[in-house]
């Protein structure tokens, strides 16, 4: 059989050559020409968060007979500035589960956008199961610890309580490099080395604590808070989570008497 012979002029058989289907190689016959490698910019060093700038202080729960008890200021701290005395710390997960953070504002908001997306997956599923505060506990486990090992923390410690499907209070305490455990009395921040004390001499007094009378006990750990820690304020706010749901009030102040100020020495 004849062969068809191949040109530069007139391709195969006489045909006209199209460059369009040789515009990553080289014309028929010549050689080709690796491109010089480009020199790419050089990326920008990954930076971490090492220490938070907005800060919230103490969150304290406790958990009680008929569900549990959260409170926290609404003071957002610039270093030692009350910078922002409208934070809101207490969020709701579904409609028994209540989550209350200290730490870094910016990194708390980054959070409740997770627990948004679980209350929307939750939803989608429609399947009858409402999400619990163990399951809400576990998931921010994992997160903290997650975001631990990649030496990228969110830099907050979080409660989590509210009410289980078992008819009981549960409450639960994850750190920023997900140190967790369940209690029936947890404090964050400061407020573990003074209100923490009040709290359990309360429940070790009476274990079966309903919630209102969990209420005032947590109240007077909030002025004293606000006595002694300078990170709080007097506005606070108080959530609740029982078999009726979850709720957290408006924000309100305690009245207080600073008369005591003049016992303090020592400081002059």
């Amino acid at each position: 059989p004849k062969r068809t012979q191949f040109t530069m002029a007139g391709g195969f058989g006489g045909m006209p050559f199209d460059d369009a289907l040789w515009t990553n190689g080289p014309r028929p016959g010549g050689f080709y020409q690796a491109r010089p490698a480009s020199k790419a910019k050089p990326a920008e060093p990954s930076s971490r968060t090492t220490q938070p700038i907005v800060t919230g202080t103490s969150v304290l729960a406790i958990k009680c007979s008929d569900g549990i008890v959260m409170a926290a200021d609404t003071l957002g701290s610039y270093g030692s500035l009350a910078r922002f005395r409208d934070v809101e710390r207490l969020c709701s997960v579904g409609d028994r589960t209540l989550v209350g953070a200290s730490g870094d504002i910016a990194d708390f908001h980054a959070i409740k956008h997770m627990l948004g997306d679980i209350e929307t997956q939750n939803a989608e599923w429609d399947d009858g199961h409402p999400i619990e505060a163990r399951s809400v506990h576990t998931y921010m486990t994992r997160v903290m610890y997650g975001r631990r090992t990649k030496m990228n923390p969110l830099w907050n410690t979080l409660v989590v309580g509210g009410f289980t499907a078992e008819g009981e209070g549960y409450l639960g305490y994850v750190d920023k490099i997900g140190v967790a455990y369940t209690d029936s009395a947890i404090a964050t921040g400061y407020g573990s080395y003074i209100a923490l004390p009040i709290m359990r001499e309360a429940v070790d007094t009476n274990p079966n604590l309903t919630v209102a009378e969990a209420k005032p006990i947590l109240e007077r750990c909030l002025k004293v808070m606000y006595y002694r820690d300078a990170r709080s304020l007097n506005r606070h706010q108080i959530g609740v989570a029982t078999a009726d749901g979850a709720s957290i009030t408006e924000p309100t102040s305690l009245e207080t008497n600073w008369d005591i100020a003049d016992f303090v020495r020592g400081y002059e």
